[in-house]
């Protein structure tokens, strides 16, 4: 019934669409789409300037729901060109499409608002002749923004508005400035920000009068000659005319091309590495392709660095920082290692979309150390990366699990790398069918794993000497002074966030990653994935990374006693289906020799992670514990309690919240609670639901923020820690949450939501400031 009634609400819409353009063409002229494309800078002096004024405006109370893909209405307020180009009713994320869509990305697939509008987005600022009125009444960005001043909602409890709906899968309706008469008078309650407090009435004045001015734009300031200097010695590194040097430069593209980068003396500003067609010293010409590795449809292609204009959201935001160490480091791997290339890959799909075939000249041990130096980086873009949110990866892993690394001068590394040129033909991954792919394409997929599998264990097993066999003493351990060595990933639902450290006791389960499953991961949801790909596509990519997951499951297996091998596969796998591949359901056909460490307890899988705990201390990261210097030992301990809650009482609290502390002295701290769902297993592509296990959920405080979407916000007086960490632990229904939302929650109706939303992305930068970026607020519970 909804859905008739959303439809018939839209034939409505258009049908008082045309008269209401008639009349708006009557007022204020027709619509020019080329309007915003020279970027209007003669404004009055009087006009708010759009750097100073206006974007912070948008950062804080607008890019925290509209940016990425996942942005409402594809609207993208991170920049000027995102706001100019407007809005489109087309969802992003369909993965029951049956054809791959074409990609609309911000700043790659259109370099115009007028191919903007071709390609089906419409303005949100006045594209007709400007004047006060027409710029206020012509315009959709203010006729809502107005529309939430005059109806701001109630200012306490939950928002039990019935016109409201913060469900993920709603239908969202994309008004026309054409539309917005009869739209506000129907849903009086929906103005912006959607579902949360109005903007201030300064901040609304200060974008009126914006507004009424012509929206004109302002540049940012420029780069500092230091950072130019910077820029210029890396894309000359970057752009070698040498075979060897070409091929190291397409390489670490196809595994930057997702980052953000920055310099020590411009922190908080960023670049990307993009491919051009114009060489360093001239304007850059984007080559704009749907995966980093598609043919660039030109004889060179030079990899430059753009500056990033966009305000960096956490969802998306990839830091890594660039400087004469780094830089370093890979001519040391990639140039000054003695190794012939005799001629450059080409793109064709089916060579492209596999590493191992594409970039075999490159030695092994150069990939694998450059992709561990940023583990972190690496393992996070799976999670950000092109797509923002990422559930078709993410339903296929646990909500807490750790994940360490074949060392890559052990000699197990070295067998595997040996044994590559053989594997390679079964290595290939389903990005080799572009973007649309068949529903059963996965079946080959899964056919080629098994073969890989049986080659791999029949070496492992014919190789497992005394000296070769399994142990930790074989684990990357970051060289001793390396935090990415040991990483910890916690899932939230479609989401996931990437920690350096081992964090918490016990996490549901383990991988370790040897180079080539760690570069299949990459170019199965990075480097391959195609978020406008159609549902083969998204169903090949999610059933591979299921057997990648489990591959790295049975390598860390391999650590215990033989026979203590099956029953702990068996408990991560409760009630599953007979997997396609015999290699993840028998841990003895896997690796059918014992392993290399002798343990002395009972529970052999408690003490690997004891000794693993052990190998990683000298690299831990320090945020993962809390200082003793900076909480009283009360609080200390209440916090300490929180990590300790567990089953019932632990699944009743959001996925992802947000506990604001203030010190005794005032400051703010903030830490981050995380939930972790515990499910019978991770192996079926439905009916969550029925295999989570919330007796088994845990809670884990972290210092500082991690995650991009917080469920929750909790506001707690330093006095008052002990009580609430009591209270999370004594709830027992979703009432006690209610409870305790009512003391300590923000919800979306307190007037107090956006100055503490400015204290924690405050807190955040003052911390970490390259790696501090908006949070998005779209998965807010509404208890």
């Amino acid at each position: 019934m909804r859905r008739l009634l959303t439809l018939f609400i839209v034939f409505l819409l258009a049908g008082c669409a045309t008269v209401v353009a008639l009349q708006l063409e009557d007022r204020y002229g027709p619509a020019d789409p080329a309007r915003f494309d020279q970027r209007p800078t003669g404004a009055s002096a009087a006009a708010p300037d759009y750097q100073k004024d206006i974007q912070p405006i948008l950062d804080q109370r607008c890019v925290t729901c509209h940016a990425c893909y996942d942005a409402p209405c594809q609207l993208n307020l991170t920049s000027y060109a995102g706001l100019t180009r407007g809005a489109n009713p087309e969802v992003v994320y369909a993965a029951a499409r049956l054809l791959a869509a074409q990609p609309t990305r911000l700043g790659i697939d259109a370099q115009s608002n007028v191919e903007w509008r071709q390609m089906g987005f419409f303005p949100v600022l006045n594209e007709r002749q400007p004047s006060l009125e027409a710029n206020r009444e012509a315009g959709v960005m203010h006729r809502l923004l107005t529309l939430k001043q005059e109806n701001p909602g109630p200012r306490i409890g939950a928002l039990n508005d019935p016109d409201i709906d913060f469900s993920l899968d709603r239908s969202a309706q994309c008004v026309v400035a054409e539309g917005l008469d009869l739209y506000t008078r129907s849903h009086p309650t929906r103005g912006m920000p959607f579902g949360l407090p109005p903007i201030s009435s300064a901040e609304h004045r200060t974008l009126t009068r914006w507004i009424e001015a012509g929206a004109p734009y302002s540049p940012p300031p420029p780069v500092p000659q230091t950072v130019q200097t910077q820029v210029a010695d890396w894309e000359s590194f970057l752009n070698g005319d040498d075979l060897k040097s070409r091929l190291m430069a397409r390489y670490i593209f196809e595994h930057w091309y997702i980052g953000h980068f920055h310099f020590d003396e411009w922190p908080g500003h960023f670049f990307e590495l993009v491919r051009s067609s114009t060489p360093p010293g001239q304007p850059i010409r984007l080559i704009a392709t749907r995966r980093p590795y598609d043919d660039p449809a030109t004889d060179r292609v030079y990899y430059r660095l753009q500056r990033m204009e966009a305000t960096s959201v956490a969802k998306k935001h990839m830091p890594l920082k660039l400087d004469a160490a780094r830089m370093a480091r890979l001519r040391e791997w990639f140039i000054s290692a003695d190794y012939p290339v005799a001629e450059l890959p080409g793109y064709a799909p089916e060579q492209a979309s596999n590493p191992f075939a594409t970039f075999h000249s490159l030695p092994v041990d150069a990939r694998y150390r450059f992709m561990l130096d940023e583990a972190q980086f690496t393992l996070m873009g799976f999670m950000k990366g092109p797509v923002c949110r990422g559930q078709v990866a993410l339903n296929v892993i646990n909500d807490h699990f750790w994940v360490v690394f074949v060392a890559p001068d052990s000699k197990e590394t070295k067998l595997m790398n040996a044994m590559l040129d053989a594997a390679t033909p079964a290595l290939r991954l389903p990005a080799e069918h572009e973007s649309t792919a068949g529903l059963l394409a996965w079946r080959q997929y899964a056919k080629l794993e098994s073969q890989y599998l049986e080659t791999k264990s029949n070496i492992l097993a014919r190789s497992a000497t005394r000296e070769f066999l399994p142990h930790v003493r074989n684990l990357w351990d970051g060289d001793g002074n390396n935090p990415n060595a040991a990483l910890t990933v916690f899932r939230h639902f479609d989401s996931a966030s990437v920690v350096r450290g081992l964090a918490g006791e016990r996490p549901q389960t383990t991988l370790l990653l040897g180079y080539p499953l760690f570069e299949r991961m990459h170019y199965l949801l990075v480097a391959g994935f195609d978020v406008y790909g159609n549902l083969g596509h998204q169903v090949a990519t999610r059933l591979y990374m299921d057997f990648l997951r489990m591959e790295g499951e049975q390598n860390f297996l391999t650590l215990l006693p033989l026979k203590a091998r099956q029953p702990v596969l068996d408990r991560w796998y409760r009630g599953r289906s007979e997997p396609h591949i015999r290699y993840f359901a028998d841990a003895t056909s896997y690796f059918p020799k014992e392993s290399g460490m002798r343990y002395r307890s009972k529970s052999p899988l408690d003490e690997l992670y004891q000794i693993l705990q052990q190998r990683m201390s000298g690299i831990r990261d320090s945020t993962l514990d809390f200082k003793a210097s900076e909480w009283s030992a009360i609080a200390l301990g209440a916090l300490r309690q929180l990590s300790t809650t567990h089953g019932i009482a632990a699944s009743h609290m959001p996925e992802n919240s947000l506990l604001a502390i203030t010190q005794n002295d005032g400051r703010l701290h903030v830490v981050s609670l995380i939930r972790n769902s515990a499910h019978s297993n991770v192996a079926e592509l439905f009916r969550e639901a029925t295999r989570r296990l919330p007796q088994e959920d845990t809670l884990l405080a972290l210092d500082g923020v991690v995650g991009a979407y917080p469920n929750a916000i909790f506001a707690v007086d330093a006095s008052e820690l002990s009580f609430f960490s009591q209270a999370v632990a004594g709830l027992s229904s979703n009432e006690d949450l209610v409870r305790l939302t009512e003391r300590f929650g923000i919800r979306r109706t307190d007037p107090r939501f956006w100055p503490l939303s400015d204290a924690i992305h405050a807190d955040w930068r003052q911390r970490t400031p390259n790696e501090a970026a908006i949070l998005d607020y779209s998965r807010l519970e509404n208890n």
